[in-house]
């Protein structure tokens, strides 16, 4: 999380991420109505994400698997790390095959992050279906993949990180944007 000093633009409020998230799931749940659904969050960010939409989904009486997916061992810019990130694991205990899988991650921009975590979906099974869900879909794809849900979809300059806090970790729900050089470790 970027140094709380430095300057930064606010893009959702509480509110505003409120709102995304009920527009996100009941896109789901129109897209796939009555169906089993397996949300699966990336972690860190994408597991409270997917735990948000997971819980307004219950709600229109869909039945919804949880899980999280940590892509680590599958990153394509880990030998430019000098500290390598700690490996926390997956964790689905559900069946995925024949399943509609919706991965949920805070922000989805290049693609990199998707396609890791499609390749360690994949050891879990088999499913029907893959979708992603974004917050926040920024532009600036290098590899194919889309959200096909997203709160909001955004164009920044390169220099700009969006930045995603939700309470259950952060204390408040929120989306901003900061300088990249502002970035911490």
């Amino acid at each position: 999380m970027p140094d709380s000093n430095a300057p930064k633009r606010q893009l959702l409020d509480s509110a505003g991420v409120d709102c995304c998230l009920d527009e996100i799931a009941d896109s789901i749940s129109k897209a796939w109505p009555g169906e089993r659904l397996a949300l699966v969050g990336v972690h860190r960010r994408g597991v409270p994400f997917a735990e948000a939409l997971a819980a307004r989904l219950i709600t229109k009486d869909h039945e919804v698997e949880l899980g999280r997916i940590d892509i680590t061992q599958y990153r394509d810019d880990l030998k430019s790390f000098t500290v390598l990130p700690k490996l926390v694991g997956s964790d689905i205990d559900f069946d995925l095959d024949d399943m509609v899988v919706i991965l949920c991650d805070e922000v989805m921009h290049t693609g990199r992050t998707s396609r890791a975590a499609l390749e360690e979906l994949l050891g879990f099974g088999r499913p029907r279906c893959v979708q992603i869900a974004a917050l926040v879909d920024r532009v600036g794809r290098q590899l194919p993949f889309a959200a096909e849900y997203a709160g909001i979809r955004i164009t920044l300059p390169g220099h700009e990180r969006v930045n995603v806090r939700f309470a259950d970790m952060d204390g408040r729900d929120e989306v901003f944007v900061t300088s990249w050089e502002n970035k911490t470790a």
